[in-house]
């Protein structure tokens, strides 16, 4: 089976989407629709990979991002941003709250497979 991937993400067409591609690539996807929902969900599950939007309602991606960084049981569990926040900054803006990767929406259906294994290997799973 592949690695467990948590998508958090308030829109559930984009929810959708996204747990369908992953899962035709045999990864196992679990969701959360907030940022409280999103700790909870990540700390029962202790996903492989945390793909996160920035844009959430009551916690933002990035405030959700540094809260998840301060437990000790996810500190190390890669946390990618995807978003439409993609202005000059934006990118960089993620990776300072403590994002591993970035992917900019609209995803590439095509490619996000790839991008994702790719952030697996570079944690060594």
């Amino acid at each position: 089976m592949g690695a467990k991937i948590l998508y958090i993400e308030d829109n559930p067409d984009n929810r959708l989407l996204v747990r369908r591609i992953l899962m035709v690539e045999d990864y196992t996807v679990v969701e959360a629709e907030d940022g409280p929902s999103g700790i909870e969900v990540a700390l029962r599950e202790r996903p492989d990979l945390i793909l996160m939007d920035m844009n959430l309602p009551e916690m933002d991606g990035y405030e959700l991002t540094r809260r998840l960084r301060e437990l000790p049981e996810l500190n190390a569990t890669p946390i990618i941003a995807m978003t439409a926040n993609v202005m000059h900054g934006d990118r960089e803006k993620s990776l300072e709250a403590g994002c591993d990767g970035y992917i900019p929406k609209p995803i590439d259906v095509d490619a996000l497979p790839q991008q994702i294994e790719r952030f697996l290997k570079a944690r060594g799973r």
